[in-house]
């Protein structure tokens, strides 16, 4: 049994036809693209293909000075995945200013989902040290003029099609010194000093 599909051109004027295969073994698959009423693409997720991008950025200033973790406010992007498969892709940009040359940092990232956090991209356990994605003692440089910069990326499987909150969180050690972000620990107010921007970038990546 054979069939076949005819396209007659709008004038009248010819056709075109797709002739079926003679028999079922010889079957062939056509995938044509699939305009939708409103003229735009119809297109199914492929493995590796970004479906959706959410960035928070902080251009104010933020200041820290505990051994206690606490988010930073400001930089928790949001993202609902389509799918329990996707990924999610992770780009952390900060600008981290000292009050001394002593001054330490450490950052930590969470996934949070539903209120509950949990701590991912860390390092591995090993006795009394600190995991952490980040981290540094002696970190304020050569002077308290200095903002560096601290970027990572992490690729993430939440495995869930709720609502994920990434989030930083950043502690000190010495309570007499203070970590700063988006300027420099010494913010005199003239031309040789500071202000800089920060991001959290979640992509979800098909899989």
């Amino acid at each position: 049994m054979t069939g076949k599909i005819k396209l007659n051109a709008a004038s009248g004027g010819g056709s075109v036809s797709l002739q079926a295969p003679s028999s079922s073994g010889n079957d062939r698959v056509y995938t044509v693209p699939d305009i939708g009423s409103d003229g735009t693409l119809a297109t199914t997720a492929t493995a590796g293909k970004i479906l959706q991008v959410k960035s928070s950025a902080k251009t104010d200033t933020a200041s820290h000075s505990s051994s206690t973790y606490a988010a930073i406010s400001g930089l928790q992007p949001s993202i609902t995945p389509s799918s329990t498969s996707s990924k999610i892709l992770i780009t952390i940009d900060l600008k981290l200013g000292f009050s001394d040359t002593g001054a330490d940092v450490n950052l930590q990232l969470f996934r949070s989902v539903g209120g509950s956090e949990t701590q991912i991209y860390l390092g591995d356990a090993a006795s009394n040290r600190t995991r952490t994605f980040f981290g540094g003692q002696n970190s304020g440089q050569k002077d308290t003029t200095s903002v560096i910069p601290v970027s990572s990326t992490f690729l993430d499987s939440p495995n869930t099609t709720s609502a994920v909150t990434y989030l930083v969180k950043w502690s000190v050690q010495r309570s007499s010194t203070y970590l700063y972000l988006n300027r420099s620990g010494d913010d005199t107010n003239n031309t040789s000093y500071f202000r800089a921007a920060s991001s959290i970038t979640a992509m979800e990546v098909a899989a």
